[in-house]
């Protein structure tokens, strides 16, 4: 014998009973033995509830609903049934409908609705559908009866959740299916009767997975089968892991655990009488009959994942008893939890610390009032003495729980759930774990509820690929390069690095997009274009932390202080950084040393590689010389790729107004060209690096010597400026001159000598690592205590779309692993 279960979902609509009947023809067809226990239609014992409240409150609507709830079933029976078979199932719901107008009219006329009638109320939902299912299958060919469950399943009089008994329920079962040998019997989940008076009951929402256990354990079945609208058990909850799997088999603790902690599929009572008869479980879905869903039993799971599920309670309130009158007094562990035992607050989860100065422990938040007063009734001399503190309550908490038996005695498991949440800066509010090792139990903010389940999901079940979640603002020339390289690079990341870069938020200066499940790249432009979005760097990073999705990364290609000026908010919303944009970095010291802590604080990274030398590794090299223990003397270095160009070009027989005029062509100088002559992008640049070698250095700390003549300097426009550079040529032809004179060229270096910065022309020998430097290259030359001799050098392109594109792309995943 097979018990089987269908849940509401799976009844909702005639043609999903029609579906179920194709289902049973098959166990049928194969001569198996088989019972079947129905719940409700879908939504129809909410609704039993909703027109109830209505008729105690005197709301006469409760009528409309009623006959609603008639016409439905009424409904499903002139689809489901043929002429000849309909007056006589009509004519039975009739019955039953008048029944249940008498209750309401009742409640109506008391103005309340007591446990037991709501029982009695509640009932009509199963006794309606498993009636009218068991006539259909009867029409299909399929012999069947319709078994009303309070005729064998008994309790006691706790009307909602009644408590079996399972001597009287099982021999009843065993007599009853005694007789009953030639037809399919089609049960009333979810209710039962008293066995005293025969008073319906109900065992709990969810309670029809209960009685198909029940009938399974009275039956000394093989298996039971709950047929529910998902392929199973899964590893999570998907609607919020997008990416979470059917478990294939599980064992009875696991599946137990799982159910506590808010695993719908399965009702934790349906698990004992199961247990009890060693009775395998199978979860599977209705909507998709052929794939094989969970297994259910004491067989462990062969698989090597240490965990089998994470699963979680969405809302908690979080209580902390704590003061130094607890230290070493024995008992009052057991006057808290029986102060609350008597005021029947269920606890879901205790830990205390070896120090026992405080008690931490989790009730639902419907019982957080309660608890409080329990509590304060039954510490209130140490509260008042002052030796205990005041109850600690936090209200918007949630549970998470990794669950497993194969994580016994595997080391590792914890360090990796927690340096899960620690990477995305998800704060852990209390610890426990059993020495069973079959479960460990956080408990962190409801606002990180669904970011810490896709972090855990992806340690224990993905990290073989590994979701980085990105948001670009600034899609111009750098952001659209970098956005191809992205995308050019996607099946080889995933394939060789186990890498998946996904795109969540876009913007320019007009427009921004988002999606939360990553957007297909390979027209981003026209739908950047489409958004309805007005682009506005403080609404996108509100967006993106209310989004709050795990190994979340910024990437800023803008240079605007409006979106820098937000990148404290961005870290401390434990979301990495990568940029380009030099402002916050070489601005006041006190920004950049904010920023710095505030990543180090939430555990993300703050990276702006490309602030200098664009892809070149110029920051990288120097923290790891500094970090091997190497003493920086000096840095030189040509930190503009304008400059470079400017003056490597600069030669004999040619004019310095010329050369100036071709790089702005090249669109390496700025709008006015004077603001790279004046050295104030190779400012930001020496300060940054100061910065990173340890300097408390300013901006103003630095010294640039003036090049530029006074007519060109205080040209009132940028015509001006190039009107008064041609009459200049002279005056550089001069500097060079004499530079040639000597076997040098001239070079705009930028120096940090111990703790002094400068910015100048120099004439550089052919001995020095400049002299041969061309083209628009950049080159850092680093002389330490170790390079002394020989320093060290990099030279490369320190400017252009591809190069610094590549550099932020290097960092997206350096961040990612």
């Amino acid at each position: 014998m097979i018990v089987l279960k269908f849940g509401g979902s799976s009844v909702a609509t005639p043609e999903r009973i029609q579906s179920i009947v194709e289902i049973l023809r098959t166990y049928q067809q194969r001569s198996e033995p088989f019972t079947v226990v129905f719940s409700a239609f879908g939504g129809a014992t909410d609704f039993l509830i909703a027109m109830s409240q209505r008729a105690a409150r005197g709301d006469d609507g409760y009528l409309d609903a009623y006959h609603s709830f008639c016409d439905r079933h009424n409904e499903a029976i002139k689809i489901l049934l043929n002429a000849q078979n309909q007056p006589s199932a009509l004519a039975a719901l009739q019955e039953n409908h008048e029944s249940l107008h008498d209750l309401l009219h009742g409640i109506r006329l008391l103005g309340e609705a007591s446990a037991r009638t709501m029982d009695c109320v509640l009932s009509f939902g199963e006794r309606n559908a498993a009636y009218i299912i068991a006539a259909v299958l009867t029409q299909n060919g399929i012999a069947a009866a319709y078994l009303d469950a309070r005729k064998v399943v008994k309790t006691d009089k706790n009307f909602g959740a009644a408590k079996v008994n399972f001597d009287e329920t099982y021999k009843n079962i065993k007599e009853y299916y005694q007789s009953k040998t030639s037809e399919i019997q089609i049960v009333t989940g979810f209710i039962a009767a008293t066995w005293e008076g025969d008073i319906t009951t109900t065992l709990g929402r969810g309670g029809s997975d209960y009685t198909a256990a029940i009938f399974a354990a009275g039956l000394d079945a093989k298996a039971i089968e709950i047929w529910t609208d998902v392929d199973g058990v899964l590893t999570a909850d998907p609607r919020k892991v997008k990416k979470a799997f059917t478990i294939p088999t599980m064992t009875f603790a696991e599946a137990m655990e799982m159910s506590h902690f808010g695993a719908k599929v399965i009702y934790p009572p349906t698990l004992q009488p199961a247990l009890a008869k060693n009775i395998p479980l199978y979860i599977k879905n209705t909507f998709n009959p052929n794939f094989a869903g969970t297994y259910i039993s004491h067989q462990k799971n062969p698989s090597n994942h240490a965990v089998q599920g994470i699963s979680s309670i969405s809302h908690i309130a979080l209580f902390t008893l704590q003061g130094s009158g607890l230290f070493g007094v024995p008992g009052i562990a057991g006057r808290l939890f029986s102060s609350l035992a008597q005021a029947a607050v269920n606890i879901i989860l205790i830990t205390q610390g070896s120090s026992e100065h405080s008690i931490t422990f989790a009730v639902q938040p419907s019982e957080a009032e309660s608890a409080r007063q329990a509590v304060a009734q039954a510490f209130e001399w140490e509260l008042q003495s002052g030796i205990i503190e005041p109850l600690i309550i936090e209200n918007e908490m949630c549970v998470l729980a990794i669950i497993g038996e194969n994580m016994r005695n595997r080391p590792g498991v914890s360090g990796c759930l927690f340096q899960a949440l620690g990477n995305n800066g998800i704060n852990i509010g209390a610890v426990a774990q059993g020495s069973s090792e079959l479960n460990i139990s956080v408990v962190v903010s409801r606002t990180d509820e669904s970011k810490a389940l896709n972090a855990i999901h992806q340690a224990f079940f993905l990290s073989d690929t590994k979701e980085l979640n990105l948001y670009i603002m600034g899609v111009g020339l750098i952001g659209g390069t970098l956005l191809a390289q992205i995308e050019k690079q996607a099946i080889f990341l995933k394939e060789k690095r186990a890498l998946e870069i996904k795109i969540i938020g876009l913007a320019n200066s007009r427009k921004m997009i988002f999606d939360e499940n990553g957007m297909d790249i390979s027209d981003w432009k026209e739908k950047l274009a489409a958004s309805d979005e007005i682009s506005n760097p403080h609404a996108f990073v509100q967006k993106m932390k209310s989004l709050n999705l795990p190994n979340a990364i910024f990437v800023d290609n803008t240079a605007s202080d409006d979106v820098s000026n937000l990148y404290t908010q961005i870290l401390d919303a434990s979301i990495s950084i990568s940029t380009p944009n030099k402002i916050a970095t070489s601005s006041a010291y006190l920004q950049y040393e904010q920023l710095k802590r505030t990543a180090e604080h939430r555990g993300v990274k703050f990276y702006y590689e490309t602030n200098v030398g664009a892809g070149l590794p110029v920051i990288s090299t120097l923290n790891d010389l500094i970090n091997s223990g190497d003493q920086i003397l000096k840095i030189e270095g040509i930190l503009s790729g304008s400059l470079s160009f400017i003056f490597n070009s600069f030669k004999e027989n040619t004019k310095f107004s010329d050369i100036l005029l071709r790089a702005k062509e090249l669109g390496l100088t700025e709008p006015d060209p004077r603001i790279d002559l004046n050295g104030i992008d190779v400012r930001r640049k020496i300060v940054i690096l100061a910065r990173e070698t340890g300097l408390a250095m300013e901006p103003s700390d630095v010294k640039i010597q003036n090049i530029l003549p006074p007519n060109c300097q205080n040209a009132e426009t940028v015509a001006d400026f190039y009107t008064e550079i041609e009459k200049s040529n002279d005056y550089f032809e001069q500097l060079r001159a004499n530079a040639a004179a000597d076997g040098k060229v001239l070079r705009m270096v930028a120096m940090l000598d111990g703790e002094q910065a400068s910015i100048g022309l120099q004439a550089v020998a052919s001995d020095h690592p400049f002299f041969m430097l061309n083209g628009s290259d950049n080159m850092i030359v680093f002389t330490t205590d170790r390079y002394k001799e020989r320093p060290l050098v990099i030279r490369g392109p320190g400017a252009g779309a591809e190069v610094t594109a590549a550099g932020i792309f290097a960092e997206i995943i350096t961040i990612g692993k």
